[in-house]
């Protein structure tokens, strides 16, 4: 929602926020909003690609790394690695070519054809990033998994993707993956990074399989339309959605970099994100990539002073983070910045959830630049909304669509169609037009569920919004009861159920609680079986089982015990009535509602 913050203008950004004149070069890629969307066209976007050589079609990976030796930067930085330790590695283009080609050669090694599906399950590791887009060369599916995940989530999306192939860790594969072995027979191979005791059915050593493996690989065709990536995002019921998304996603990844990050040839960028999250490979691997930019990846998690450091010490110049993040530093207060060079530092980016304005106006005071909002969804495969470099920032907007994307508002119809709401900050559901390059082109074995995704031609995102006099757009909430956390989406369906394998549950409740820093954290309602009594010895265990079950990042921080939880006639929990309730909001209709509860 608007609030009462000075507008940022464009000309307020160069001549008042940013003291210094050097750091308004490059020219933003998106100087003229009204008219690049006027000429903006997704088969020039295309255009810009190189494709396969022989007219063999479009493959992600080729697009962002061989490519590239093609055009005169074989020799340059592509991705620069901190570790926890301060060690670090540096991959140039060529190199990160021949490193990728050894990965898909050691895939077809084991067997593994087109379309079949490789896990990544580590840390921000090197070799994350070069499975990843060694799989892709492979033309198999991938999916990166946050690391931070627990058995059960694990598991689940490794059923429902029918995994083949997992690169982890030994020490993720014992205390994650090595019990999962007999519930997932088709999971044929695991690769290990790195040392440490581990072993297992079709168990091999990274060090063994794939740096052995030949720096050749020659690319088969790929259909634009192939599958490539599968990203996971939690629903309010039923198991996790896995969102399908195709090679030529890469067009989008490749303009939303230009035009949303406005990264250029020189830029040094920094993705936050894990890469087991969509942003992390969307926009932690493939748009920096395919745009020829250096990228930093930081092993560590977050901490404010690492960070500042990172951002002097490798002249960060490009900045896309989390509002989480943002929010733990202006904890700190500016204070904590003193003593810091950023003046490399040009374009800072916010995603994951929406950045409150205190946060946009405290960059300016503290970083001597906006921080700029931008919106979009798994779904979507990229950044569809944003405030762009060259654009007068309205603190707490999520900005305006992207060239190529238009967005309305609208309301779902009894016959179940959409009308467009044109009157200026009125509430309805935010919809895009179809399609664009990496709109999601499926959920996995979900017909049903990905085509009520959409109506007269329009995707429907379930987010509400409203949209102002002059295009900008502004987020209201979520249209169902998907917790972000953290910038992580969180479905209270995957932690009811963690939470009923404990013996003294008998039903649960999750919801998300607004939190100042994490914007919600995970909060549960537990209803008890015959014979147990609540109190806190049993709230530590719950709480303990559930991160056991779902990793520390899913579990509920925080459990209420309750006699019944409140249903509806048809028994199912009313979500929307534990929040209301919880925060003292107004209860709505009850007229579903179970009589005994009222």
């Amino acid at each position: 929602m608007p609030v009462d913050a000075d507008v940022l203008s464009a000309a307020a950004v160069r001549t008042r926020i940013r003291k210094d004149p050097g750091r308004l070069r490059p020219v933003p890629h998106l100087l003229d909003y009204e008219a690049t969307r006027a000429a903006f066209r997704w088969e020039d976007a295309r255009a810009t690609l190189d494709g396969l050589p022989g007219g063999g079609g479009l493959n992600i990976a080729h697009e962002a790394v061989d490519r590239h030796l093609l055009h005169g930067r074989a020799g340059k930085t592509a991705i620069r690695w901190i570790g926890k330790d301060g060690a670090r590695r540096e991959l140039n283009f060529a190199q990160l070519a021949a490193e990728t080609s050894r990965f898909a050669n050691a895939l077809q090694a084991l067997g593994l054809r087109q379309g079949e599906r490789v896990f990544v399950l580590m840390g921000r590791l090197p070799e994350l990033y070069v499975s990843v887009l060694g799989a892709l060369k492979a033309r198999c599916v991938v999916t990166p998994l946050f690391s931070a995940f627990g058995p059960e989530p694990i598991a689940t999306r490794a059923e429902v993707a029918d995994a083949r192939l997992v690169v982890t860790t030994p020490e993720l594969y014992q205390r994650k993956l090595h019990g999962l072995r007999e519930r997932l027979p088709r999971l044929q191979h695991v690769i290990l990074v790195g040392e440490g005791e581990a072993e297992g059915p079709g168990v091999r050593r990274w060090k063994d399989l794939v740096d052995p493996a030949s720096p050749v690989f020659t690319i088969g065709r790929t259909e634009p339309q192939s599958m490539a990536l599968l990203h996971f995002t939690s629903g309010t019921t039923g198991r996790p959605k896995g969102a399908v998304h195709v090679h030529e996603a890469v067009v989008a990844h490749a303009a939303t970099g230009r035009y949303a990050l406005d990264l250029h040839d020189d830029d040094i960028f920094w993705c936050t994100a894990d890469p087991g999250w969509i942003t992390g490979t969307s926009y932690g691997i493939v748009a920096p990539l395919v745009n020829g930019v250096t990228s930093v990846v930081v092993e560590a998690e977050f901490d404010a002073q690492t960070w500042y450091s990172v951002l002097e010490g490798e002249r960060v110049t490009v900045w896309y983070t989390a509002p989480t993040a943002f929010r733990m530093m202006m904890k700190l207060g500016a204070e904590a910045l003193r003593g810091y060079d950023l003046s490399a530092l040009r374009f800072a980016a916010s995603v994951g959830e929406p950045l409150n304005p205190e946060a946009v106006l405290w960059g300016g005071e503290a970083f001597g630049l906006p921080f700029h909002d931008n919106w979009w969804q798994t779904e979507t495969g990229g950044i569809m909304i944003a405030n762009y470099a060259a654009m007068d920032v309205k603190p707490g907007s999520m900005g305006k669509p992207l060239p190529g994307i238009t967005a309305a508002i609208v309301r779902r119809t009894p016959a179940g169609g959409v009308e467009v709401v044109d009157t200026p900050m009125t509430e309805g559901e935010l919809a895009l037009r179809t399609p664009w390059p990496s709109m999601m082109r499926g959920y996995l074995h979900e017909e049903e569920r990905y085509r009520k995704c959409f109506a007269d031609g329009w995707y429907l995102t379930g987010d509400l919004a409203q949209r102002d006099e002059e295009g900008y757009y502004w987020f209201v909430g979520r249209a169902d009861d998907v917790i972000k956390s953290a910038g992580h989406l969180i479905g209270p369906f995957e932690v009811e159920s963690a939470l009923m394998e404990h013996p003294a549950v008998a039903e649960a409740g999750v919801i998300g609680k607004p939190d100042p820093v994490v914007g919600e954290v995970v909060k549960a309602f537990v209803a008890l079986k015959p014979g147990y009594e609540p109190g806190e010895a049993l709230r530590r265990e719950l709480l303990g089982h559930a991160r056991k079950r779902l990793g520390a990042a899913v579990a509920p921080k925080e459990i209420d015990f309750r006699a019944n939880l409140p249903r509806t006639r048809s028994g199912k929990i009313m979500r929307r009535l534990l929040k209301a309730r919880e925060l003292g909001l107004p209860e709505g209709d009850l007229s579903t509602l179970e009589s005994d509860e009222k």
